[in-house]
């Protein structure tokens, strides 16, 4: 049985010792909850895989505590810096050309020369790869293909009888609710956004001070072993879900989003970041009462645009 644990210095402690026994462990960020490992122990890698059921050719984001840190495994350029010193610590992965000395276990982006990495906005995680003295490899802990946890019982649900698994760190609600924004460069260093996410499209070219190109699968490229998060089938509840509803039908849970409609309601008052910081929230709980959910219209605007991927890939 996966055990939950409160947030003291202790807990946090003996977290790192598991990781660094090659164990892994489920804890908060400000987006979701990770399933994290010694980024630097391919074994450990290996099970982050083989615990979510998710493609080995899918690639995991790599926490780190600073930009030196990500300095010691990355190249960086004056662009780079311009960008993770206005975001982090903060919702934002990029993807960059790792170095040569790089101790990153090959696994975390098979096939690659490349590493995504993100310094969270949350203590408790922050605490626990300062503790650990190594980054931490952390895809969202959830089964691949379904709902990302906000919540420690969520991780729980998902993953009763994991051997591998030494516990749940409890932080709470997380406070984004949505993944992290992934972004990276192509071959003329022109900023490409691989996936939506906690920050905007255009607060990040406000602060590059350039347009970011959409990835656009054309088909010659696997995509999803360029970035985290890019697989098609994603984020899904285990009921049927239809998006963009205006008149439920009778059958259905249906969740609102403004001011003309009743609860389950994403944000009475129109929220966005309210909405993404209730969507796998609501999922879950209505999920589990076993009918098809509908959804509500969402402004494909600020965050709505990452709530709508999210949501579209759900019933892809």
């Amino acid at each position: 049985m996966v055990k939950i644990k409160k947030i003291n210095n202790d807990s946090i402690s003996l977290a790192s010792k598991e990781m660094l026994k090659g164990n892994l462990i489920a804890f908060p960020t400000e987006t979701v909850y990770g399933l994290g490992a010694d980024a630097t122990n391919d074994k450990a890698i290996a099970k982050i895989f083989s615990n979510k059921n998710r493609p080995s050719f899918n690639p995991l984001i790599v926490h780190v505590s600073s930009s030196d840190e990500a300095e010691k495994i990355s190249l960086f350029n004056k662009k780079v810096e311009k960008i993770t010193n206005s975001f982090w610590p903060g919702p934002l992965t990029i993807v960059l050309e790792r170095k040569k000395e790089c101790k990153i276990s090959l696994l975390v982006s098979p096939g690659l020369n490349t590493v995504a990495l993100r310094q969270p906005n949350n203590k408790i995680a922050l605490d626990l790869i300062k503790n650990l003295n190594s980054p931490i490899a952390a895809p969202s802990a959830n089964k691949f293909g379904f709902l990302s946890p906000t919540l420690a019982k969520h991780v729980k649900k998902q993953f009763e009888g994991h051997n591998d698994i030494s516990f749940i760190l409890d932080g709470g609600k997380t406070s984004i609710g949505i993944e992290s924004t992934v972004i990276g460069f192509d071959k003329e260093n022109n900023l490409v956004i691989y996936r939506h996410g906690g920050i905007t499209k255009e607060e990040i070219e406000d602060i590059a001070g350039e347009k970011i190109i959409e990835f656009i699968d054309d088909g010659s490229i696997d995509k999803s072993k360029i970035s985290p998060g890019m697989i098609k089938k994603h984020y899904a509840p285990k009921v049927p879900l239809r998006i963009n509803i205006l008149k439920p039908q009778k059958n259905e849970t249906f969740i609102g989003f403004g001011p003309n409609y009743n609860e389950p309601n994403l944000s009475k008052g129109g929220d966005l970041d309210e909405a993404a910081a209730n969507l796998f929230l609501l999922l879950e709980k209505y999920e589990n009462t076993g009918k098809p959910i509908s959804i509500a219209p969402i402004p494909n605007i600020g965050i709505g645009v990452a709530i709508n991927d999210r949501l579209k890939r759900a019933t892809y």
